[in-house]
């Protein structure tokens, strides 16, 4: 039924491109879209793999042999690297060639070639940001004599086989829907989606948020909200003999009142960032760049989704083996940003886990000696710079230590389908890199993920390491995204390694805006390898990250950020892990979806404290006994039936409210920065601090309890007004819920308003409506016969009628797990394992 439905869908959306409804590319010819041969219908006849297929093509060694199991894993039999590189291109094409092809233009900047002159904005932001051209870069630095250059080659083969031995009828849905025709795929196209993961990972625009704060409430509070220490401390290295987070005395100043002039220039400020995010290629996965509201994406404060990875030395599990948890969070999409499979080269490599549609690397997954997986540290490797150019509107030099330089100029050509020109733009870099407009001034920016790097190589060498020591020699030179990598071995040794580049500034911090002028601001190096965070087999017997600050000042005082993610998260993990001296699998599979947020303690905690400053100061009311008895009698579970999580959700925003007044631009409603959930607790611990008083009330003097009952009263009127005046019938999932929509937001194409266990500060966090969330969860036992169970919300194939299509969405959503099955021969996966049967035959020419 499914199938007959979103091929009606299709037939709808065809109807709504003809009429204009959705303007996004070339109108197909409706006869041949409609075509009982050819057109969608035929879609349904290649949604399934066949029993047995056999495929001549030139290039392989020996014959590879592909045996998919019961859930749809390939598992590639190879003789050569090479030879399973290749198999690997042919399968990804066949399930994921039109998400690999949207993959290559949003890097590339031709996306408007596929889908018209409404993806021109798009295009523009991601050459204005050398994208592609730092890719190439990547690409050409390779050696002609390089395996991986030699592996990457031989996957691009198998892709473009598969689409030359494509029928009319094997051609994908969504290029149908735009009347086009795949590209033909190149070596090169790997590293710009290695680039695509860095830009998800690592770009930021914090100096901009900190240089808006300071304009309107002065450097001195601005460093207390945006700081580069986290005052509350559980980090990634763990620190010898503590038992729980430390919380670091911390006193936030008071904002200074500022004048017109400084309230117009933290306004300028404020619109930079925004003109600075639609110039910057913002990825296509963390928001849709044409319908968003960018102001309140940059303004919106603590970050909704985040990573964890967690691990346990033998000592602290049941089985007395090593064990590894995953689980990292990205955008949601169908298809998933994720393939699953399974690499075997006598000899070489027996890698399980999931690669990335248009590369031939496993980067999170394991091997029958190591598992690996890994969360983003949120390191500083963006920065800013302030330059004086010699034109406002169209500079050709700009200063640097008094002389004057040139600036580099190139002229980009866009075009559309048809090949006709919609646009030219003329665009600026420096020796530093893009040369940005905004409304303050020319900005030059420096990003770590635009210089030369090969992740490809690092990660290919990883899938072989035989050990957690192994693991990190051969990772040893990665750069971009900088990745806390997480590892658990056979022989029972855990460790984790925050790797990746971090550059040594001669200014100390990297949060504000640097002198352009002045060559002394520039990068002087990277920090060595002994300075990168890291852990090996620590004595607590457990490791653990969640994108939290990662090296306590107190144990080594080294600039690698700032504004860092609440550590409720990092805090929930660690609790867990402390509390069970001997965790099972399950409790690890368990823990992915742990209902509780260490933030909730601290938000109660401040509630009960202005409940008893109300009874005592005579103004605690009947309602405000109900609301509290309310939350006070709950369990603290962010589950889908919670009756109580969206009055806690509500109080929390409110009390946001009521204390970050002095954030508000006059005139407007929307703040210039949010900090994070942990500088209002650290903001708690001083209840008479001038932050509680709320400006609007010039003849009262508020303190934190009176702003936590006034927004206990308005959550306590908000919620009833949004669910109904009795709290019984209230559900959480009435209020929270996530979608997996289609890459193109196709209508009829996702899975939408699914009902999940999420709660702000939980190990699943997500926000109200959100895409984002767990895009793989699985633990790994090392086991002398590795034991691995996983699963992510999507399914393996690109085709919306395909059994495999969304298959795996609603265990994800029950927070279960599915056995992986890691045979070491193609004889081992049983026949009622057995779904399809592809063999590569290395004789003859392509057919």
């Amino acid at each position: 039924m499914r199938k007959l439905t979103t091929i009606v869908s299709a037939i709808a959306l065809a109807g709504a491109l003809y009429v204009g409804a959705m303007p996004v590319g070339p109108v197909p010819p409706l006869g041949d879209f409609l075509s009982p041969t050819t057109g969608v219908w035929s879609v349904a006849r290649s949604a399934e793999l066949p029993k047995e297929q056999t495929v001549t093509l030139t290039g392989f060694s020996a014959d590879v042999e592909v045996k998919y199991d019961d859930r749809g894993v390939p598992h590639i039999f190879a003789t050569t690297e090479a030879d399973a590189a290749r198999a690997l291109g042919w399968v990804h094409a066949r399930d994921r060639l039109f998400q690999m092809e949207l993959i290559q233009r949003a890097v590339a900047g031709t996306l408007s070639e596929l889908v018209g002159a409404r993806a021109l904005p798009l295009d523009q932001n991601a050459r204005r940001m050398m994208m592609g051209a730092s890719a190439d870069a990547k690409w050409n630095a390779l050696p002609d004599t390089s395996t991986t250059r030699a592996v990457v080659t031989a996957y691009m083969e198998g892709l473009n086989a598969y689409v030359a031995s494509m029928h009319p009828q094997d051609l994908p849905l969504e290029y149908r829907l735009l009347n086009a025709k795949p590209r033909v795929f190149e070596p090169r196209d790997t590293y710009y989606l290695l680039m695509r993961m860095s830009q998800t990972l690592s770009y930021q625009e914090s100096e901009l948020r900190f240089a808006a704060l300071e304009q309107l409430i002065g450097r001195e509070a601005a460093s207390a909200l945006l700081p580069t220490e986290a005052p509350i401390q559980e980090p990634i290295e763990p620190v010898p003999g503590r038992t729980q987070a430390r919380e670091v005395p911390t006193t936030i100043p008071a904002p200074i009142s500022p004048d017109a002039p400084r309230v117009a220039e933290a306004k300028r400020i404020r619109d930079a960032v925004v003109q600075l995010a639609q110039q910057s290629a913002m990825p296509m996965n963390t928001r849709d760049p044409l319908n968003d509201d960018l102001t309140d994406l940059l303004t919106r404060g603590e970050a909704v989704v985040g990573s964890n990875n967690w691990a346990v030395s033998p000592s602290r599990s049941a089985s007395g083996f090593a064990m590894l948890a995953g689980d990292p969070h990205l955008e949601l999409t169908l298809p998933s940003i994720w393939y699953e499979a399974h690499l075997v080269v006598p000899g070489v490599m027996d890698v399980y886990g999931v690669s990335l549609p248009l590369s031939p690397i496993i980067p999170i997954g394991f091997n029958r000696d190591v598992a690996w997986t890994m969360t983003n540290t949120g390191n500083d490797v963006v920065d800013y710079y302030k330059e004086q150019v010699d034109d406002s509107l169209s500079p050709r030099k700009y200063q640097v230590d008094g002389e004057w330089r040139d600036v580099t100029v190139r002229e980009e050509v866009f075009a559309d389908a048809k090949g006709k020109v919609i646009s030219r733009d003329t665009m600026f870099a420096t020796h530093r890199g893009p040369l940005l407009q905004t409304s303050l001034g020319w900005l030059s920016q420096r990003w770590t993920a635009r210089e030369p790097s090969d992740e490809g190589g690092v990660f290919r060498l990883g899938m072989m390491a035989t050990s957690s020591a192994d693991f990190y020699t051969r990772t040893s030179g990665y750069k971009t995204p900088a990745q806390n990598m997480l590892t658990a071995d056979r022989q029972g040794n855990i460790g984790i390694r925050s790797t990746g580049r971090y550059p040594i500034r001669p200014a100390g911090r990297g949060d504000l805006v640097q002198d352009g002028t002045l060559s002394a601001y520039d990068w002087s190096g990277d920090q060595p390898l002994m300075w990168y965070p890291q852990s090996y087999n620590p004595a607590q017997g457990y490791l653990a990250s969640a994108n939290q600050q990662p090296i306590d000042p107190q144990a080594r005082n080294q600039y690698h950020g700032s504004d860092w993610p609440s550590p409720w998260r990092a805090m929930r993990i660690n609790s867990i892990l402390r509390g069970n001296p001997k965790m099972t699998m399950d409790d690890m599979r368990r823990a992915h979806t742990d209902p509780r947020s260490e933030l909730t303690p601290y938000l109660m905690t401040a509630l009960g404290e202005a409940k008893v400053a109300a009874e005592a100061a005579g103004t605690w009311t009947a309602d405000d006994a109900t609301a509290f008895g309310i939350l006070a009698a709950w369990d603290g579970e962010f589950k889908p039936t919670s009756a109580v999580a969206p009055l806690f959700v509500s109080l929390g925003t409110e009390i946001a409210t009521g204390t970050w007044d002095e954030l508000v631009l006059p005139g407007e409603n929307r703040r210039v920065a949010t900090p994070q959930q942990l500088m209002l607790v650290t903001l708690m611990r001083d209840k008479s601090n001038v932050w509680w008083d709320v400006r609007s009330t010039a003849d009262v003097v508020e303190d934190r309890d009176v702003v936590v009952l006034e927004a206990l009263r308005r959550a306590w009127a908000s919620t009833r007004a949004r669910l109904g005046n009795d709290p019984t019938a209230w559900k959480w999932s009435n209020v929270r819920t996530i979608s997996v929509h289609h890459l193109l937001r196709l209508p009829g194409f996702g899975r939408e308003s699914l009902a999940v266990t999420s709660g702000p500060g939980t190990l699943s966090p997500a926000e109200s409506g959100g895409t984002h969330g767990a895009s793989w969860r699985f633990v790994v036992e090392l086991a002398p016969e590795i034991r691995a169970w996983g699963t992510y919300p999507g399914g393996q194939s690109g085709n919306a009628v395909s059994s495999r299509y969304a298959d795996r969405v609603a265990m994800w959503q029950a927070g279960e797990l599915a056995e992986l099955r890691v045979p070491r021969a193609a004889t081992d996966l049983k026949p009622e394992q057995t779904t399809a049967r592809l063999v590569f035959t290395a004789n003859g020419g392509a057919r």
